[in-house]
């Protein structure tokens, strides 16, 4: 992985603030949704 200028890791720690406060106010239903996407595309392991 390469480094992030400190521009990149600023929006990316944004973007992950956002990220988070919207899974905050998700129903099961969704969050689930967004789980199995995750899972298929190699980003969570089946545990």
């Amino acid at each position: 992985m390469e480094k992030l200028t400190d521009t990149e890791e600023y929006k990316r720690d944004q973007l992950i603030r956002k990220i988070e406060h919207a899974i905050e106010h998700m129903k099961l239903s969704e969050l689930e949704a967004v789980s199995y996407d995750l899972f298929v595309k190699g980003y969570l392991d089946e545990a």
